[in-house]
């Protein structure tokens, strides 16, 4: 099971330094991989939890690329609908050339509406867009010259090299808590990213689930991939109100056991609790980032270089 760094690229705490620390301090810990956020439009809905600045995702990963060595990249999540898919297979594909093949291209549908609303799309329909530009985005991965006729997409003989290094693509998570976004992941092919997530849960209501879906579909069942927050307390939690990833050291141990146990095969590690406020507290984060890797995941500790 490889365990990641979310990193915060937003809230006042944010800036090139900080993104670069951040990165830094994961890779020489021994953290197998970072990922970053997504959104486009600011509004109110959005930055009371996500507030300016916002570092583009694409932008910031392929900064990151030339300055991190092993790490894998990705997105947690892109919001699909908010970019034509053609404009994002290219940004994926070039980012994963430019890191040597390191990226993952986590995808979700959104929820923010007033974001949608600026951007002058539909809300209602975001989950269609999404299915849509995944399958455009695929075929444009699968050859030079892509044509697709759609819903939402119409183009014809659009050459869309180069590819991505990762063959036949770099890999799909899907991010959502929901039937639909786990119907998403079967149907795709793709791992489940679920967010925030109780172990109970998991373990009892959404992998059986998963697991019926890909049946019914006669597909593979997807990887669990989950992004869960982290949070070390001094004082055992109530274990029917805590999610994973919160608690005493051992609380969250025996969650990352569990998980691995479940067959999670990443797990990604958020050290942001809601509060803009939050973003300027760097240390604090870092702190339980090198707790974590030295005393419960036996991550080759490989130094600051």
């Amino acid at each position: 099971m490889k365990v990641g760094v979310n990193l915060l690229n937003y809230g006042p705490g944010a800036s090139p330094e900080s993104l670069l620390r951040w990165s830094r301090l994961a890779e020489a810990l021994g953290y197998h991989f970072l990922m970053i956020s997504d959104h486009v439009a600011l509004t109110p809905d959005v930055a009371k939890t996500y507030p300016a600045p916002f570092y583009d995702p694409f932008l910031s990963l392929a900064w990151l690329a030339a300055r991190t060595r092993t790490v894998e990249l990705g997105t947690t999540v892109i919001i699909l609908p908010y970019r034509h898919p053609l404009q994002v297979a290219r940004l994926a594909s070039n980012l994963d050339q430019l890191s040597g093949g390191r990226f993952i291209f986590g995808v979700g549908v959104g929820w923010a509406a007033q974001e949608f609303a600026a951007l002058g799309l539909p809300l209602e329909q975001r989950g269609a867009m999404t299915d849509e530009y995944l399958e455009v985005i695929l075929a444009t991965w699968a050859g030079e010259v892509a044509s697709y006729h759609g819903r939402f997409v119409d183009f014809d003989a659009v050459e869309t090299g180069p590819p991505p290094l990762q063959r036949p693509h770099p890999p799909l998570w899907v991010g959502g808590n929901g039937p639909a976004a786990r119907r998403r992941a079967v149907r795709f092919d793709a791992a489940w990213h679920p967010i925030s997530i109780r172990l109970p849960w998991l373990r009892d209501e959404a992998l059986p689930d998963l697991r019926r879906v890909a049946e019914a579909a006669g597909k593979p069942v997807p990887a669990l991939c989950p992004r869960i927050r982290l949070h070390l307390t001094q004082r055992s939690l109530d274990e029917a109100e805590r999610r994973a990833g919160e608690g005493t050291f051992a609380q969250v141990r025996a969650d990352l056991q569990e998980l691995d146990e479940l067959g999670a095969t990443y797990v990604l590690l958020d050290t942001y609790r809601g509060n803009p406020a939050d973003t300027l507290d760097h240390e604090h984060a870092w702190a339980m980032l090198a707790t974590l890797a030295e005393q419960a995941l036996d991550l080759p500790n490989q130094g600051l270089r």
